[in-house]
């Protein structure tokens, strides 16, 4: 077999046991899916009425511009979740038995990598379902889903490299519970639950330039039916440059340990 196949075959066998993890342990996947629901209903339910207001509508209208927020808060303690599990993976020794084998050595962060994709995007469902439960009603056709089905996969991609840089940096399982918390709080630091135009100068100007306000944004026009403009090119080039960055420090980080 040539190296790109036994490497492949190797990502499969660490993808089936990061798999197998996360059926073991549903209820990781119920938590990621929860504080994001848990978020979702007190915001259109004890606040959405006077935040709809600001909108020029109601509650449903606020449904309908938050849950592009609500989904990337999702992504983002997806890649929380990441992190810890590539951190218990270093510190538990497996890592250092998987070293002793004959297998390829990108195929156990690519496992990590692929389970959380798998395990985000369940995640993203649920989340979802309880919006549609709820009232949301997007006006999104079949190619408008499959675009946001993009854009949210290479989001997920681009913040899970990170977070596995991040878990492979931390000294201790609970340094890692800690350090990609950021990325869950970006969306409220950007145009996730208000518009940027109603935030004080300073945090205006950064809500509109941090990586994920456009990539909501063109979630958002997606799914209202309204066009994209630039925000589609600027969310491509974000989610590529720390996709990259993620996976140049994983990847130097996991060697120099070996």
């Amino acid at each position: 077999m040539t190296t790109l196949a036994l490497t492949v075959r190797d990502s499969n066998t660490m993808l089936r046991r990061n798999l197998r993890h996360m059926l073991r342990y549903p209820a990781l996947t119920v938590m990621l899916a929860g504080m994001p629901v848990i978020f979702l209903l007190l915001f259109v339910y004890v606040f959405g009425g006077t935040l709809g207001a600001g909108l020029g509508g109601g509650r449903s209208e606020y449904l309908a511009y938050v849950v592009p927020g609500v989904l990337m808060m999702t992504v983002g303690g997806a890649a929380t979740g990441t992190a810890i599990s590539v951190a218990m993976d270093m510190t538990e020794g497996i890592v250092a038995r998987f070293r002793t084998m004959a297998i390829a050595r990108a195929s156990v962060l690519t496992g990590h990598v692929l389970g959380s994709l798998i395990q985000t995007f369940i995640s993203l469902l649920i989340v979802l379902g309880v919006a549609l439960a709820v009232g949301f009603r997007p006006s999104a056709g079949p190619l408008a889903w499959l675009g946001i089905a993009g854009v949210l996969a290479m989001a997920t991609f681009a913040l899970t490299w990170l977070a596995t840089a991040l878990g492979l940096v931390a000294k201790t399982v609970e340094e890692a519970s800690n350090t990609p918390l950021p990325l869950t709080l970006l969306p409220f630091l950007g145009s996730g639950f208000v518009p940027t135009d109603s935030m004080a100068p300073g945090l205006r100007q950064f809500a509109e330039y941090q990586p994920f306000t456009p990539i909501m944004e063109t979630i958002r026009a997606l799914l209202t039916g309204t066009p994209v403009g630039g925000n589609l090119w600027a969310s491509i080039a974000w989610c590529a440059a720390i996709a990259l960055g993620g996976y140049l420090w994983a990847r130097r980080r996991y060697n120099a340990k070996a």
